[in-house]
């Protein structure tokens, strides 16, 4: 199930170029990332008190089309791949219901006390599945 928040170009966000930068778009990326998680319950206080959290391991981004100053956006994500320890999250941010930018990130997650990788607890999946 996709998840979505509402994403508006800053002037802040715009580089040289007159458009938004590409790190910008990392961080609206992370953005509704982090907003889904807390969304399902899941704030960095409830990651600690499971004794793990989720870290990136990789990011992949598509630029599809410019975005400009004050432009409305739509950041939307869904978690599409679950492995023992990892899982891949799709991200797009849409202008008029059209993608401007694609992403895949594989989160993995990270045990407090060993500071490796460890199995995804299965009721934490199934808070994402909904």
């Amino acid at each position: 199930m996709r998840f979505s928040i509402p994403i508006t170009a800053q002037p802040a966000d715009i580089d040289e170029l007159g458009h938004v930068g590409n790190q910008v778009y990392l961080r609206w990326v992370l953005d509704v990332a982090m907003a889904h998680s807390r969304a399902r319950g899941m704030d960095f206080a409830d990651y600690r008190a499971l004794g793990a959290v989720f870290i990136v391991r990789r990011h992949e981004i598509d630029y599809l089309q410019q975005v400009t100053v004050g432009q409305h956006l739509v950041g939307e994500t869904w978690v599409d791949e679950w492995h023992a320890a990892w899982c891949t999250r799709r991200t797009e941010i849409l202008r008029d219901g059209k993608p401007v930018v694609r992403a895949a990130t594989q989160w993995v997650m990270l045990d407090f006390a060993t500071n490796r990788p460890r199995r995804i607890p299965e009721e934490l999946r199934a808070k994402f599945a909904s």
